[in-house]
């Protein structure tokens, strides 16, 4: 893509996280950007997105469209952004199939969990697929209002499809929007070890979404309600870490849980996104950071009693918020 041409980019999921990466991309005035927005949707069209950053300063972003569905488009796109909350990723898939050329589109997967790139991949067995990792910190306090706080990284790569290794247009693709990111002053790294990123981050989640989305308790409260409380979060974290390994990301290390122990307790307490939806009435994303390690286990024998007796319990709590059944 030569320098001055316009990129067209379609941000699926205006959350938080979404708002966010939606104004660090919109700081290139190359960039063409359109929007997905759902219960915001009002507000950002009447008033853009206003994104309030303790290392970014306050902005507000104005969107070339502000679409309800990507259908409403009416074309393609050079990059889609996928950054919608992971609950039901084949629906995701055909909501922005009108978008997609799987010649030129490439579809970048901002999100938690393992496995999110599969449906994707199976769609598009051709298409360029970026897969991204991030730790940044954001909420939506109102429709079309994010808070965003100090923690912001990010780690990207390319998903490889099994036609092929990665060829010079993906590279080059993956290059373009490794620019982007850059010229909107983000931090973030490009790495060819994805998986073992996104095994990282689900061993994260799976622990605190899931701990504090059953408790409702925030981090610290959650380890300090019981003598019982950190070895049950270790022994969690361990049988996620066994799964990553069996999957084959021999590089995931048990190390990990006591960094993440430490990084937690070097935090301010946090509830977690799963636990803001919990609260919220909102389904939640079980199969992304659960459910996939759970049905790999049970894929591959191994004992992991933990994991599965939290898996049936927030499961329980995402039926329960999912039928509407009263408390």
């Amino acid at each position: 893509m030569a320098s001055g041409d316009k990129i067209d980019v379609l941000l699926y999921g205006l959350g938080a996280i979404g708002s966010f990466y939606a104004f660090i991309l919109s700081r290139n005035p190359n960039v063409r950007l359109s929007v997905v927005a759902r219960s915001n949707y009002d507000a950002v069209k009447s008033n853009g997105l206003i994104v309030d950053s303790q290392n970014h300063g306050k902005h507000t972003v104005i969107p070339e469209k502000v679409l309800k569905t990507p259908a409403e488009a009416g074309q393609t796109y050079d990059y889609i952004v996928c950054a919608h909350k992971a609950i039901d990723q084949d629906a995701a898939v055909k909501a922005i199939a009108p978008t997609v050329d799987e010649n030129k589109t490439t579809i970048v997967i901002i999100q938690n969990g393992v496995g999110n790139e599969e449906p994707f991949r199976n769609q598009w067995p051709k298409a360029t697929i970026i897969t991204c990792v991030t730790w940044t910190g954001a909420t939506q306090t109102f429709p079309g209002y994010v808070n965003h706080t100090k923690s912001e990284d990010m780690q990207i790569g390319l998903f490889p499809s099994s036609l092929s290794p990665s060829s010079l247009t993906e590279q080059a693709r993956l290059s373009t929007f490794s620019t982007l990111l850059t010229k909107g002053g983000t931090k973030f790294a490009v790495l060819e070890d994805m998986p073992v990123q996104r095994w990282e981050k689900v061993v994260w989640n799976a622990a605190w979404n899931s701990l504090t989305s059953a408790t409702l308790l925030d981090t610290h409260s959650w380890l300090a309600s019981s003598p019982e409380a950190m070895p049950m979060t270790k022994r969690l974290m361990t049988e996620v870490i066994d799964v990553g390994r069996a999957c084959g990301v021999t590089t995931l290390q048990y190390s990990l849980i006591d960094r993440l122990i430490e990084k937690i307790l070097g935090m301010p307490p946090i509830g977690s996104s799963m636990r803001t939806d919990t609260v919220a009435g909102r389904p939640l994303e079980v199969d992304v950071i659960l459910g996939y390690p759970y049905k790999k286990s049970k894929e591959l024998g191994l004992s992991t009693p933990t994991l599965d007796a939290i898996y049936a319990v927030v499961t329980g709590v995402d039926y329960r918020l999912r039928n509407g059944v009263r408390i």
